[in-house]
């Protein structure tokens, strides 16, 4: 799978610690090219994915964001630094678009009731954690980024924050609708609603929630944060 492109380079750009500049970037839209169509090469999605597997694979054997190199990175990816550098300004960037490409899509919401966008929302959290290796890199990048502020950043602009977005959303709707009452911290009540299942799937190594899981974190959530009758 090709990295996601856009954001996270743009993110490098603004200021990644030891990141080399490009040279002609350009500002185009967020996922519409890749790194190398920026540079007006043509795109080679067969070297990004051994740029990207190459990645995977020190990560998953817990080679530390500090001691993964370029240089290290091209040699196990069998490609020269300056392949990976027409691609991404920095290993920053490079890790991000890593982690990015190994999360599943989000579907379109059922848009059928406030619930059920919410559980379609939370059972995404669940699925990501069930897959092994975007788990195992998941356990990795937040571990990191306590020494890495600037990776955590890159990561909540180009992955958090729309999920988040996309949440606030909803729950304006179920405000809007009565479902939920109006008088709760609203940053607080997107919590509520996530936070359960990322300790079941990032907190809990090895932990596998159950089918299921989602409704019930939701209905009990809803139950709490109903107006009163």
């Amino acid at each position: 799978m090709a990295p996601a492109q856009g954001p996270a380079a743009r993110s490098a750009r603004d200021g990644a610690s030891g990141a080399r500049p490009a040279s002609s970037a350009s500002s185009g839209a967020s996922g519409a090219s890749g790194p190398a169509g920026r540079r007006g090469r043509p795109r080679s999605e067969a070297v990004e994915r051994a740029i990207v597997e190459a990645v995977v694979r020190l990560l998953e054997e817990g080679v530390p964001l500090s001691e993964l190199s370029i240089e290290r990175i091209a040699r196990t990816a069998g490609v020269g630094k300056a392949t990976i550098y027409r691609r991404w300004e920095g290993k920053e960037a490079l890790f991000v678009d890593v982690v990015r490409s190994m999360e599943p899509v989000d579907p379109p919401l059922p848009g059928t009731s406030v619930r059920d966008d919410l559980v379609a929302m939370v059972e995404m959290l669940r699925r990501r954690g069930l897959a092994k290796r975007s788990s195992a890199l998941l356990h990795n990048v937040f571990a990191q980024m306590q020494s890495y502020p600037q990776l955590w950043d890159m990561y909540h602009h180009t992955s958090v924050v729309p999920r988040r977005e996309r949440m606030d959303e909803v729950l304006r709707r179920g405000i809007a609708s009565g479902e939920i009452r109006a008088d709760i911290d609203f940053d607080l009540l997107g919590d509520l609603f996530v936070g359960p299942m990322l300790v079941r799937t990032v907190l809990r190594p090895g932990g596998t929630p159950e089918v299921g899981s989602a409704e019930r974190i939701v209905d009990a959530v809803l139950q709490g944060v109903r107006p009163p009758r």
